[in-house]
């Protein structure tokens, strides 16, 4: 659980850091806070797992990936969680994640996000995902993002 301090601290946060030398001082300053206090409160929010990270996510849109190609993978079920596992060590590759098949329609299970500057790069990220699925890849499939619909994560409130 939080506290209202956490919730503050994540409230303020949601959006991003600031954009200045010290955010954390910054951030400080705005909740009647420390620095450290902030600097062990986030710590401790990643030791719980109640945030996953803190990172810098650029806007892949303004930095030229136009092309947004969700991977879709079929695998066998008693393997998807650790050739999941390889394929999101793949530095190319922003999600991964298992979902449950929609039969007969949709027999994939094993989802891999990839950006790239075309839909050709997109590919060849796909066909490097298929190298190392090898033998265990029995059916695969591109998505295309055509416009984007929410680019936020969720948003607490005050």
């Amino acid at each position: 659980m939080i506290d209202d301090l956490d919730r503050a601290l994540i409230v303020a946060t949601q959006g991003g850091l600031p954009l200045v030398p010290r955010p954390y001082q910054l951030i400080a300053e705005q909740l009647g806070l420390s620095a450290d206090e902030v600097m062990r409160r986030f710590k401790a929010l990643l030791e719980t797992g109640i945030i996953r990270r803190i990172g810098v996510v650029p806007n892949h849109y303004a930095i030229g990936w136009t092309a947004n190609g969700m991977t879709v993978w079929d695998v066998a079920d008693d393997k998807v969680d650790a050739l999941g596992e390889r394929i999101g060590q793949l530095d190319f590759v922003t999600h991964c994640y298992r979902r449950p098949r929609a039969l007969p329609a949709w027999p994939y299970n094993l989802f891999a996000m990839v950006h790239g500057a075309s839909r050709e790069e997109c590919t060849a990220k796909a066909d490097e995902i298929r190298a190392l699925l090898g033998a265990d890849c029995r059916a695969s499939d591109i998505i295309y993002s055509t416009k984007i619909l929410k680019k936020t994560g969720l948003r607490l409130g005050s």
